[in-house]
């Protein structure tokens, strides 16, 4: 089965009432795209880090009454689990497209992590480009151009507030044409995730050393 992109029905997925239905079409018609893509990634990120890299997709096991208002597949060097590690994304709102590396409030460590990120805020700065996002919440729809970021301020509040997260990425609209193409919206997440693994592999490095 060959990857043609997402459609617009896609993204319509999530107007549909009902946490039934709309897992029903989640598991229908997306997951089986994350499926496709996800292996061709998890494959060379591993490649590219030299270390196994696995491949997760957002069952949203826990909801019993609301329905997701996102989906995503995750990527991490753990086969049991991604939430507590730096991970790279690939998910849909109903407005957008997006592809992170995320760090969320589950991450232990996540304070020594941002300690690292603060000393080398010059590393952050001049190896994000200027179109890609940052978000501070996964669970929302917002993110800010991080050009229009204060990053310092952003990074202190991941240190100190626990709740707080940091990921970093792009949004692609619906309309535009490479999610109709698949080849090219692969090309397009692997460059991706290529810019942001210098920043993956310092809070990777830093993670592994802070104490159990």
């Amino acid at each position: 089965m060959q990857f043609n992109g997402f459609t617009q029905s896609d993204f319509d997925t999530f107007q549909i009432n009902g946490l039934e239905k709309r897992m029903q079409a989640i598991q229908e018609s997306i997951q089986p795209k994350f499926r496709m893509i996800g292996n061709i990634l998890a494959d060379d990120l591993s490649a590219q880090l030299g270390n196994e890299m696995f491949l997760h997709i957002a069952r949203h096991a826990r909801r019993t009454v609301n329905p997701p208002q996102d989906t995503w597949l995750a990527i991490c060097n753990n086969k049991r689990g991604y939430k507590q590690h730096p991970h790279f994304q690939v998910g849909l709102f109903d407005d957008h497209l997006f592809i992170w590396l995320a760090f969320i409030y589950e991450l232990p460590g996540k304070a020594e992590i941002a300690k690292t990120f603060l000393h080398h805020i010059d590393l952050l700065e001049s190896t994000i480009p200027s179109d890609f996002v940052v978000s501070l919440d996964h669970m929302k729809k917002d993110a800010v151009a991080i050009k229009d970021l204060d990053v310092q301020k952003a990074l202190e509040r991941f240190r100190d507030v626990k709740k707080a997260e940091f990921l970093i990425g792009k949004h692609i609209s619906p309309s535009d044409p490479v999610l109709k193409d698949g080849d090219q919206l692969i090309n397009l997440i692997k460059e991706t995730f290529e810019t942001l693994i210098p920043i993956y592999q310092l809070a990777y490095i830093t993670k592994a050393q802070a104490p159990v």
